[in-house]
């Protein structure tokens, strides 16, 4: 973000709410001399509403605008006011949903913002070190050193999540608390102001029910059924959801020989904590629900590397590999055209070759481009398991 200001106008930091958005901002701008604005506040918000053009004309040389969701007809007057003036870091904006999908937009701002995705926090910052897992992947290889297995810690570290402030609370109780409010909070709030909904009760319902199918097939009229909603009403709630950063979709990947894939895309919470709470699992019942652990930690690895990613230069997409064969792949991760990895979650200690069943399939449907094929077990060892094949221990998504 840094970096961003000084060659852009304007930068756009956006993610899910208390994710710490805020706090980078304001420290940034404490830094840099920004004013700071929020549309969290009623006088700011109407006063943008009501004239955003002597709104914006008003404004210090340098500002920070925070939760800009909530005003997007300003984005116009942004861009007049850039035109006039292009010098670098002039607003640095904040969001909580993905303006670029307001219906209300006034303006995309195109050649003249910078986007920046800030997620919650991952469990490198969370212990103070850092990883290089994604660099790994992509060239480096693994070194072939033990790491102690997690055990129960895992399921722990699972409902836990990344969110800061659910983090601070004293006891996983309080932290469950935290993350029920927080929905609450999203949809009375948020939600009302993005759509209007005729069923605004449904959508806690539908974000527990979209928590159960967390790391599998996205099957809207499994999710429609219990809600007496119709398919396409659920599909708009769940695009919804994808706005405020709550749930996250992995579209299949396919190369141009693949003729046999199927096109359901994955959909996961945009946080395993948020989802342990949605569905009522501390982390004794997670480590006792082998299913469930299963899932919550494909949903968590997931998140983890988004989070990786964010911190890299250069662009990394993020798909999912499932041929009708049952042949899969949990995570493909794309960088540019030529560059391809997978990675295959496993909740337990051991690793057999049936495992890599998906990434051979998917090694030999990448061919040149396939670079490095990983299961992350919760074993000591990484072991090879074939040419650019390793089980690798989860403790290696966080640990350099």
């Amino acid at each position: 973000m840094a970096e961003a200001l000084t060659d852009t106008p304007v930068v756009l930091v956006h993610g899910p709410r208390q994710c710490g958005k805020t706090t980078l901002a304001r420290m940034v701008g404490n830094r840099t001399g920004h004013a700071y604005f929020t549309f969290d506040d009623a006088a700011t918000l109407a006063a943008a509403k009501a004239d955003p053009t002597g709104f914006v004309e008003d404004l210090p040389e340098r500002t920070i605008l925070d939760e800009v969701q909530r005003v997007p007809h300003l984005f116009a007057s942004l861009k007049h006011a850039v035109d006039r003036d292009r010098r670098p870091g002039r607003f640095l904006l904040t969001g909580s949903s993905n303006v670029l999908l307001l219906p209300s937009l006034s303006d995309s701002l195109a050649g003249r913002m910078e986007i920046v995705r800030l997620h919650p926090l991952a469990q490198a910052e969370l212990t103070g070190g850092s990883s290089d897992f994604i660099e790994r992947l992509f060239g480096g290889g693994f070194p072939g050193r033990n790491r102690p297995r997690l055990g129960r810690d895992l399921a722990s570290i699972i409902v836990a999540g990344g969110y800061p402030a659910a983090l601070a609370r004293p006891s996983a109780r309080r932290r469950t608390a935290w993350h029920r409010d927080y929905v609450e909070t999203l949809v009375q709030r948020d939600v009302r102001e993005l759509a209007r909904i005729a069923s605004l009760d449904a959508v806690p319902r539908l974000l527990a029910m979209v928590g159960s199918q967390t790391a599998r097939l996205l099957n809207v009229s499994e999710l429609a059924a219990p809600l007496a909603l119709s398919r396409p009403t659920v599909r708009d709630y769940v695009t919804l959801l994808e706005r405020i950063f709550l749930v996250e979709e992995l579209p299949p990947w396919h190369g141009n020989r693949l003729s046999r894939l199927v096109k359901t895309p994955k959909v996961h919470l945009g946080d395993s904590g948020l989802a342990c709470a949605l569905l009522g699992l501390d982390a004794e019942a997670l480590a006792a629900d082998r299913a469930a652990l299963g899932q919550l930690l494909e949903t968590f690895v997931v998140q983890e590397l988004r989070r990786l990613a964010s911190g890299l230069v250069g662009r990394v997409d993020f798909l999912h590999y499932r041929d009708r064969d049952g042949a899969e792949v949990d995570v493909v991760l794309e960088r540019g055209p030529r560059e391809l990895a997978g990675v295959e979650v496993k909740a337990s200690a051991t690793v057999t070759a049936a495992d890599f069943r998906g990434l051979r399939k998917l090694q030999v449907s990448a061919g040149s481009r396939f670079k490095a094929g990983v299961v992350l077990y919760d074993g000591e060892a990484t072991l090879p398991f074939g040419e650019r094949l390793h089980a690798v221990p989860l403790r290696r998504l966080w640990e350099a």
